[in-house]
């Protein structure tokens, strides 16, 4: 089969992805006019070739190679599943994707965009089939899901294989069933958004219970009604 996403190849040569401390974002060195950067993430980036521009190219970090195939590999496990892309090959330091429209749930959150209850029932038989498959639906959050057309898309597996239980996705679903309906079709500001996960990430150096973060938490959410 002729591989026609081989010539992004060589423009991602040109690409470098770097880790940063502290599990924040990873930095890009290098450009090419044939790739637009769509996704950051703490272990890679993600590009869309203006020549396929049906493929997304995930470029991990020098020091995070390790992950590509070991996600290529999660990939396989799962298998072609309406839940997540496809995955097409793996080179060295990257996964050839499915392109996938759609915004984020963070980005909905930024622009108000409704999130309708379909969308995360779909997140719940997702993680029911990965576990079927035998892997772990650990790191499904707010990044990692893409609304399209009403339905949702969980665009990073690499997780799947790691052991226990990161509560990442019951802390967002309670928070979507108890809350959701008080910012529904309300714009959030970035600043809020990056303040709830910089904090989440360690909500328990700060309180004393996951109850009193959310409480905290609805605060900044509607202190402007």
């Amino acid at each position: 089969m002729e591989k026609k996403w081989n010539v992004a190849i060589d423009s991602l040569s040109r690409i470098s992805v770097f880790s940063s401390p502290n599990n924040e974002p990873v930095t890009i060195s290098g450009t090419s006019d044939d790739l637009k950067c769509i996704g950051v993430g703490t272990d890679a980036a993600v590009f869309q070739s203006l020549s396929v521009p049906e493929y997304a190219f995930k470029l991990y970090a020098e020091d995070k190679a390790s992950k590509v195939k070991v996600e290529e590999s999660i990939y396989h496990l799962l298998g072609q599943s309406p839940f997540f892309p496809t995955c097409f090959d793996a080179y060295d330091r990257c996964l050839v994707l499915s392109y996938e429209e759609g915004a984020t749930f963070f980005d909905c959150l930024l622009q108000g965009i409704h999130i309708p209850k379909q969308a995360i029932k779909d997140v719940e038989d997702a993680r029911k089939y990965v576990c079927e498959k035998g892997l772990n639906p650990r790191d499904i959050h707010l990044k990692n899901i893409l609304l399209q057309n009403g339905r949702a898309k969980i665009i990073d597996v690499s997780e799947y294989i790691q052991p226990g239980n990161d509560y990442r996705w019951e802390h967002l679903k309670k928070a979507y069933d108890e809350y959701y309906h008080l910012i529904d079709g309300k714009s959030i500001p970035f600043w809020v958004l990056e303040t709830v996960r910089k904090w989440y990430n360690q909500w328990n150096k700060y309180f004393s219970s996951y109850e009193e973060f959310t409480k905290f938490i609805l605060k900044l959410f509607t202190f402007k009604k």
